[in-house]
């Protein structure tokens, strides 16, 4: 049933036009008015995903003028700006894709009481996962805390295949829209700004691109070479799926066609996207997880707070070169690798025993891809604290994984600058990004290791032990 008037689609991480389930049910309602809102959960953003998001919202209302329709912006609280623009556009209806983490749930469930009280329609839908977190359930009726069966639990399901674009239509008169660059999304990027620009994929045309091409010429050997930072075998598209430039429907059955042809890596490729499911199948049921250590028994392990050694880490000053390499390339690009993260994980949580949410809230900060629920289960899975954790033995030792995954310091080479004759433009790049309070320089000498590695690793061991 058609509802009268023109009806509200509620942009929020889901900016693409394809296979997008709200917008989809929005277009068969009436006439579209496309609206993002820079609310009060978006304004908490930190540095690298509030100016990657701007991007993307540029980039989304560009997509919209080609379609013949407009993104209107307003800023303000959701549930205020909502109900205020469904009253002045005489809109009966408000469609929107759901978000899992604490704040988003808070918001939300305050916008559709908004607007109920109203009289206007509030209607969710999945667009942002390929299964809803309490769709998912073990034999026993709970939820799972383990990845593995959860893969066993999916794999087999069936997932929906991608939709095209709709009409979206037009209504009678457009509300007035705010401008974006008023906002200032990027104003605490400050410099590093222009130089990660260098290096993002935004929007929907480039992250399908992005997928066209890992499934053609890089899904094959993605198991084999996915653990080697400098091999390129990765796709990229966390930066794309952070922000709904694409599905991941879209990403799942690309993936399963690969698999389908017999492509080796395939497989691998689908458990990686599943994991992204796990993460938010724990962030819905134990929303804990993003701040408070998930393991009971962690909770009474001493952890280092904030230090000078943290500063050092946090800076890729550590002296410790897979370390520093890794957060080199996180400045620069605004990504890091994922064998690169489990690496600096593992050093700030076990060598230096400092707390894990020193490094999620510096992540927080500095990935353009950063995601709620991959992040926390991340960073808790490498501290020992979380769910499906690696063992508490298990200290990744930086200069034996430089042997295996770096053999011929490709990738030292590309993020570290000092000392060597002719820095790579990468490695040199990261001068440029960093604060110049900060006041490094190439010319400086690489500093000397801040903990021995067989020290760090002895302390960890019997700090562990003794809480154990």
């Amino acid at each position: 049933m058609s509802t009268p008037g023109p009806v509200i689609l509620w942009f929020r991480r889901d900016l693409r036009l394809r296979e997008n389930p709200a917008l989809i049910a929005a277009a068969k309602a009436g006439a579209v008015i496309p609206v993002f809102v820079l609310d009060e959960v978006v304004e908490t953003h930190a540095a690298a995903p509030k100016w990657r998001l701007g991007l993307g919202v540029g980039q989304l209302a560009e997509t919209l003028q080609g379609a013949q329709s407009r993104l209107i912006l307003r800023r303000g609280k959701a549930a205020d700006v909502l109900r205020a623009l469904a009253r002045e556009t005489g809109a009966k209806a408000v469609h929107w894709n759901r978000l899992y983490d604490p704040d988003s749930i808070a918001r939300d469930k305050e916008v559709k009481s908004t607007l109920h009280d109203a009289g206007v329609e509030a209607v969710s839908h999945n667009g942002h996962l390929l299964f809803e977190p309490w769709e998912v359930e073990t034999k026993q009726g709970g939820f799972y805390k383990v990845y593995s069966p959860f893969w066993r639990a999916v794999k087999d399901r069936h997932v929906p295949g991608p939709r095209p674009a709709p009409d979206l239509g037009a209504p009678a008169d457009w509300p007035v829209s705010d401008t974006l660059d008023d906002w200032k999304m990027g104003a605490e990027m400050r410099r590093g700004a222009q130089v990660v620009a260098r290096h993002v994929h935004v929007g929907e045309d480039a992250a399908s691109a992005r997928l066209h091409a890992f499934t053609t010429n890089q899904i094959d050997h993605y198991k084999a070479k996915r653990d080697y930072p400098a091999s390129g075998a990765c796709s990229g598209l966390s930066e794309n799926l952070t922000y709904g430039e694409i599905s991941p429907r879209a990403v799942w059955h690309a993936g399963l066609r690969a698999w389908n042809e017999g492509k080796k890596g395939a497989e691998h490729f689908l458990k990686e996207l599943v994991w992204r499911e796990f993460a938010y199948h724990l962030l819905f049921h134990t929303p804990r997880i993003t701040d408070h250590t998930w393991r009971e028994e962690w909770r009474a392990f001493d952890w280092r707070p904030d230090s000078n050694d943290a500063k050092a880490w946090r800076r890729g000053m550590t002296g410790e070169p897979f370390v520093d390499a890794a957060m080199r390339q996180m400045y620069v690009t605004g990504t890091m690798h994922n064998r690169a993260r489990m690496i600096v994980a593992s050093y700030l949580t076990k060598h230096l025993l400092t707390h894990w949410r020193v490094g999620q809230r510096w992540f927080e900060e500095c990935l353009i891809d950063w995601d709620p629920a991959s992040n926390a289960l991340g960073w808790q899975w490498v501290a020992g604290s979380g769910p499906d954790a690696a063992p508490y033995f298990r200290v990744f030792n930086p200069a034996t994984q430089v042997d295996k995954f770096d053999p011929d310091h490709a990738y030292l080479d590309a993020w570290i600058a000092e000392g060597r004759d002719t820095p790579s433009d990468t490695a040199l790049s990261y001068f440029d990004a960093v604060p110049q309070r900060w006041g490094l320089s190439p010319d400086q000498p690489y500093p000397d290791r801040i903990v021995g590695l067989k020290e760090g690793r002895e302390r960890a061991i019997l700090a562990y032990q003794g809480l154990k």
